[in-house]
């Protein structure tokens, strides 16, 4: 009972600094060899808290009011899946910020109290469509 707690606690605290787009909140919840892994391929994956935290800033100033709404999340020990609704404010290639929301899913692995291991689920094809609106 403890770890699925725990693991809980910790995505959540996690997503929590998503949605305030805290950058340096976000980077404290995860390890220092922190492996962020994107399956779209408009995602970049890399490793390494101060590489995530060196992103950080420029991701949440490119995805204004980014926000996670979570439809579900499980827990299994130190791995959790969580689905969520991804919505942002992004600029068109003119330039113009259009509303974009996104389905997608996260699968975490947490080690000692933080994110080691995140992978992204989202269809990168689902933006450029909203964008093209």
């Amino acid at each position: 009972m403890g770890q699925l707690t725990t693991t809980r606690a910790v995505v959540e605290r996690y997503l929590a600094a998503l949605n305030a787009g805290d950058a340096d909140a976000i980077a404290a919840c995860v390890t220092d060899d922190f492996h962020n892994e994107h399956t779209s391929a408009a995602g970049r994956s890399l490793r390494g808290r101060a590489a995530y935290r060196d992103r950080l800033g420029g991701f949440l100033a490119e995805f204004q009011g980014l926000r996670y709404d979570v439809d579900d999340l499980l827990v299994d020990g130190d791995r959790a899946a969580v689905g969520y609704r991804m919505s942002f404010r992004l600029a068109d290639p003119a330039g113009v910020l259009k509303p974009v929301a996104v389905r997608g899913m996260f699968w975490f692995r947490v080690s000692e109290g933080l994110i080691a291991h995140r992978r992204d689920y989202w269809d990168g094809t689902t933006v450029q469509q909203q964008l093209a609106k």
